[in-house]
């Protein structure tokens, strides 16, 4: 989840509604649904982690840095 999508979520069945929205599985949505952490220390925790992979940020037009790298590297 975003930081600043997480701002605005404090209860807990939003928490779950977002998650399973983001397809994570129903036994991991209730477990960190339902955890006490607030936004920002879920940013440095596996929740986020695991829920937003690379592929989501790429999406976004997020550039890996490591990609460019090895693409410049190339060249």
């Amino acid at each position: 989840m975003q930081v600043e999508t997480m701002e605005t979520v404090e209860n807990p069945i939003t928490k779950v509604r977002k998650l399973i929205g983001f397809g994570v599985p129903d036994y991991k949505v209730h477990e960190w649904g339902n955890s006490r952490q607030k936004y920002c220390r879920i940013a440095c925790s596996p929740i986020l982690h695991k829920t937003l992979e690379n592929s989501y940020w790429s999406q976004r037009g997020l550039k890996s840095l490591y990609d460019r790298n090895e693409f410049l590297r190339q060249s």
